[in-house]
């Protein structure tokens, strides 16, 4: 018994020194984002989690428990990202833009990056209808659709440090965009249409143009909705030519530079 007591003693004597170390370790990633503002440095560097990966692979190779220490860390590096992204933004990021614009590809890298919680708002009511985006229009018509969206961009109000992915149509209500703005800063993605039907052209869950696939077709519905984009964003990034990691860089930087300017 009294050397079960000793081990128990020890037990929670590491369990002390986990504690103090993981607190200490959230302080010097908030030190640490606060330094990358303060120096105009890249916030993001996946870098640095490749980096981290290889050593932790190499350093419980052969060890004992070695998956659980995995684990372990695995959630440590998820709530230090957690962290970065409250340090960022205390509301929601909304991303809009025409179909094939990058919402998605985005709000999947912001997710890896920032460990931030996704809602495509398409994939959402598709679920809950039952029923993809295409037979959605066919049986209950736009409108029915349009209203759904309104309802779940109205559920969002209770999120925070959410990205939401919304379909392209969704900034054309008002509405949509006043719920938008109540707890978020609004991200306008643009493409040129010759990109965009290079990126869509081999979908077949987007009625709009499942029929249209040219560039002119394109062109011209992206000139119908472009006032509305226009006057629902806060910032606007350009995704033509560059990479993930470089359009989210912009995202980031231009949305710390709009919170300052509106401070």
């Amino acid at each position: 018994m009294d050397q079960l007591k000793m081990l128990r003693e020890h037990l929670g004597q590491n369990d002390e020194i986990i504690l103090n170390a993981l607190l200490m370790r959230n302080s010097i990633v908030e030190e640490i984002m606060a330094y990358k503002e303060a120096n105009g440095l890249q916030i993001l560097q996946p870098e640095q989690d490749e980096k981290r990966e290889n050593w932790l692979k190499a350093s419980l190779e052969g060890k004992r428990h070695g998956k659980e220490v995995q684990n372990v860390f695995k959630s440590i590096v998820e709530n230090s990202k957690r962290i970065q992204a409250r340090h960022l933004f205390n509301y929601n990021i909304v991303l809009i833009g025409f179909m094939g614009a990058g919402k998605t590809t985005i709000s999947d890298y912001l997710s890896t990056c920032f460990a931030m919680d996704v809602v495509e708002m398409d994939q959402v009511i598709s679920e809950r209808e039952g029923m993809s985006i295409s037979d959605i229009f066919e049986v209950y018509g736009e409108e029915h659709f349009r209203n759904a969206e309104t309802n779940l961009l109205k559920e969002m109000q209770t999120k925070h440090n959410v990205v939401i992915s919304c379909g392209g149509g969704t900034p054309m209500r008002e509405c949509n965009v006043v719920e938008m703005k109540k707890n978020g800063r609004v991200v306008l993605l643009t493409a040129k249409p010759e990109t965009i039907l290079e990126r869509v052209k081999d979908s077949h869950d987007r009625p709009l143009i499942e029929n249209n696939k040219n560039v002119e077709f394109i062109e011209e519905l992206m000139l119908k909705r472009r006032e509305k984009y226009m006057a629902a964003a806060d910032i606007i990034i350009e995704t033509d030519n560059k990479t993930e990691l470089e359009i989210c860089e912009e995202l980031v930087n231009s949305l710390l530079k709009f919170d300052a300017d509106n401070k």
